[in-house]
């Protein structure tokens, strides 16, 4: 740009362009000798110019600050870094929709306030997990276009006098647009502190999901297990075998979290334009992006190698009687209004309760004294299997839903 410009000549920009590409390849070398005294980076690559190129490299900082370029520097890396998230939560979509697959006709407990409340399907059950990723893959994509705008130009803070072409820069660099305010363009962190807000989210859906591996995986519960590789034994109990993985993300949640506030607090009390506070930006934003990359990557393999256990999942939605929502929905659709409905299935809970057993155990004679309704079709009603299959809706529980969920899904991914 500043040789098309006419501000260095085409003789400098050539010296400038082959000295720059051997830094590169002594920096991809590791022969690089990087020298403390010359301060940051951007002075240790400049001296090394000019001792290869002569006057044309002292020529290279030309209409620029350090200010602006690290401001671009930081954009263009994560752009980079927002891409690869992405397809590395596109993969864990893609090991859910695999599992999910496998168990769309697996029956486990639905939960509310952890306990029992209805019989769902474990393939619905991860499917929730798939939308709360494709929110955080829209979040990202959004956030990458307020990235995606290019500082290069404003040099310390307002502007230079030189004839520069912005719109040029922007192009070559594949920026979607230009910072219009020079102050606004060295000294905006917002772009930083959204991407972190977005992997704060991204860490608590994964968290989320991990208290539920950690669950699922105790004798308790007896749901599922996990691959030894992403587990650990105990130094003391030789029966133990610990979910280290799923504790270690959740754990590292509080972690991208409190990078999120640390971005927040440095930013809360700067006057305009650049300060040296935002030094401190880096490495909270560095961290983020490595935390979560490397945790989207192993919870994708974690999730390929979960065995399931169908009949623990069946047994457990026996307990609590979850069919009872479905006992009162048979009430009202016989005409019974749904509040008197309600009130007859809790009558008939506490007297499945009283002799030990589930609601189906029940005769047809005892179901019939908590209403007159009740006929001989209520069994059918009753069955874990008839439950789940009568929410058979958009967003139902019904395996039929559930597989043109993952058909869908599969779409949206590829």
């Amino acid at each position: 740009m500043l040789s098309a410009s006419g501000i260095i000549s085409a003789k400098d920009l050539v010296a400038i362009g082959k000295g720059l590409h051997q830094i590169r390849d002594e920096i991809h070398s590791g022969t690089f000798d990087w020298l403390l005294e010359l301060e940051d980076v951007h002075l240790n690559i400049e001296k090394r110019l000019i001792t290869l190129v002569g006057d044309a490299g002292k020529r290279l900082h030309t209409a620029r600050s350090r200010n602006d370029q690290i401001a671009t520097d930081v954009r263009l890396y994560l752009r980079t870094s927002i891409d690869e998230i992405t397809n590395l939560i596109k993969t864990m979509q893609q090991a859910i929709l695999d599992l999910a697959e496998e168990h769309t006709d697996t029956v486990m407990p639905g939960f509310t306030h952890l306990q029992v409340a209805q019989p769902i399907s474990f393939g619905h059950h991860l499917m929730a997990y798939f939308e709360m990723l494709k929110r955080d893959t829209d979040r990202l994509s959004d956030c990458r276009k307020r990235v995606n705008k290019l500082p290069l130009g404003a040099a310390a803070l307002a502007g230079t006098s030189y004839p520069i072409d912005r719109k040029m820069v922007a192009q070559k660099l594949g920026f979607e647009g230009i910072c219009k305010n020079s102050l606004d363009a060295v000294s905006d962190r917002d772009f930083a502190i959204e991407f972190c807000a977005c992997a704060a989210l991204i860490m608590t859906h994964l968290s989320r999901l991990s208290e539920e591996l950690i669950l699922w995986v105790s004798p308790l519960f007896g749901f599922i297990t996990l691959n030894d590789r992403f587990c650990t034994g105990s130094s003391i109990m030789p029966q133990k075998k610990n979910p280290d993985v799923p504790e270690l993300v959740r754990g590292k949640t509080g972690r991208v979290n409190g990078h999120l506030i640390a971005l927040l607090t440095l930013m809360k009390a700067q006057p305009l334009a650049y300060n040296k506070d935002n030094q401190e930006d880096k490495e909270p934003l560095f961290d983020t992006v490595d935390t979560l990359s490397e945790t989207l990557r192993i919870y994708a393999a974690m999730l390929k190698g979960i065995h399931v256990n169908k009949d623990a999942m069946r047994n457990a939605a026996m307990c609590g009687y979850s069919t009872a929502t479905d006992f009162a929905d048979y009430l009202t659709k016989k005409g019974l209004p749904f509040r008197d409905a309600h009130e007859a299935v809790a009558q008939a809970v506490r007297s499945a309760e009283k002799k030990g057993c589930d609601l189906s155990s029940l005769t047809l004679l005892e179901l019939q004294k908590f209403s007159r309704l009740v006929e001989k079709d209520i069994f059918g009603v009753l069955t874990l299997d008839g439950s789940i299959k009568s929410r058979n809706h958009i967003g139902g529980t019904a395996p039929s839903q559930v597989r043109k969920a993952i058909k869908s899904a599969r779409k949206e991914l590829s």
